[in-house]
């Protein structure tokens, strides 16, 4: 047997193993960030039990083809099936697979500052993609999220009707070069479906001192009074802080 056919045979030997890798890869690597806890990085929550099904018929799908696969081997019998394909035989499932390999080297990132700041600020404090029929009221102003208070301004866009209320929230600061020193925005990513649509949220918050003590991206817990005044031309709710407390990244950073 010359190299020609012997290559050609190896390589008719090996590419349903392929197809079987790039498919076994996806399911694992699904099962992998479903059980670290990374899938929210990704998707809504609504979709976890979607996706963790389609992880697991990807595995079986796999065992079945490597018993099938093992019968043809031992029954010597072989399946000729003839499509059309964009990609040579082979291509596709070889870029499936390093995208899975990908997937393992590198993790999901959490979105930051910089992301949110190429949506312009106007952006962020705009209320119009967050939907009122997800608003819920609390008894207490203190006990609403961030996302509590775009909804709740969402539903009532009066910023001085709010003033004296306390407030609490958590997010992440961003230093918008359109504000002074003493102000700084506290931001949260918004999931609606998949990471891919994810958009900033974010309240203004004034300080005592500088916004340089607190560096973007840095996770805070800030405690104040509900105050208005006029930013960008506009009439914004701020928050006044009292206490502005250093926390931990959270380990699902999203709002839904």
């Amino acid at each position: 047997m010359n190299l020609p056919n012997l290559v050609v045979r190896v390589y008719r030997i090996l590419l349903p193993w392929l197809d079987i890798l790039a498919i076994s890869a996806w399911g694992i690597l699904i099962l992998k960030y479903w059980s670290t806890g990374r899938l929210s990085l990704l998707i809504h929550p609504n979709y976890f039990t979607l996706v963790l099904v389609t992880g697991i018929i990807l595995i079986i799908i796999s065992i079945a083809r490597i018993r099938q696969l093992w019968q043809q081997r031992h029954c010597k019998v072989r399946y000729s099936v003839e499509h059309i394909t964009i990609f040579p035989p082979g291509w596709g499932s070889t870029l499936l697979l390093v995208t899975a390999v990908l997937g393992f080297v590198f993790t999901p990132q959490v979105f930051a500052s910089d992301k949110a700041m190429k949506k312009g600020i106007n952006d962020l404090l705009g209320l119009s993609r967050i939907q009122p029929q997800s608003f819920r009221i609390s008894v207490n102003p203190e006990e609403r999220s961030l996302i509590d208070w775009i909804r709740t301004l969402n539903v009532y866009p009066e910023p001085d009707a709010y003033v004296g209320q306390k407030a609490k929230i958590q997010g992440f600061v961003i230093h918008p070069q359109d504000f002074g020193d003493d102000f700084f925005l506290l931001a949260r990513f918004v999931l609606t479906c998949c990471a891919a649509d994810a958009y900033p949220v974010g309240l203004p918050v004034k300080v005592l001192t500088s916004r340089q003590e607190y560096k973007p991206d840095s996770w805070l817990e800030v405690q104040g009074i509900i105050g208005a005044t006029t930013l960008l031309g506009k009439r914004q709710l701020i928050i006044n802080a009292s206490s502005l407390k250093k926390i931990p990244q959270p380990n699902n950073p999203y709002e839904y």
